[in-house]
């Protein structure tokens, strides 16, 4: 995928420029607590079918 472009087509390009976001305060904190857990069975017979199964939690409690 090779595609050029010319400099008319840049000319037609248009921008707008995004409203400001309020920074972060200086004192914020937050817990972030994070669970990462994973089960995987698989049955050691013929013809047999490996499960798995995985779990991530996270929670964030900002003050």
């Amino acid at each position: 995928m090779n595609e050029k472009v010319t400099t008319v087509e840049l000319d037609l390009e248009e921008v707008q420029v995004l409203p400001e976001r309020e920074a972060l305060g200086s004192f914020n904190f937050a817990n972030i607590t994070a669970n990462n857990t994973a089960l995987a069975l698989n049955a050691a017979s013929h013809f047999s079918a490996a499960k798995a199964v995985a779990v991530q939690t996270i929670f964030v409690h900002q003050h």
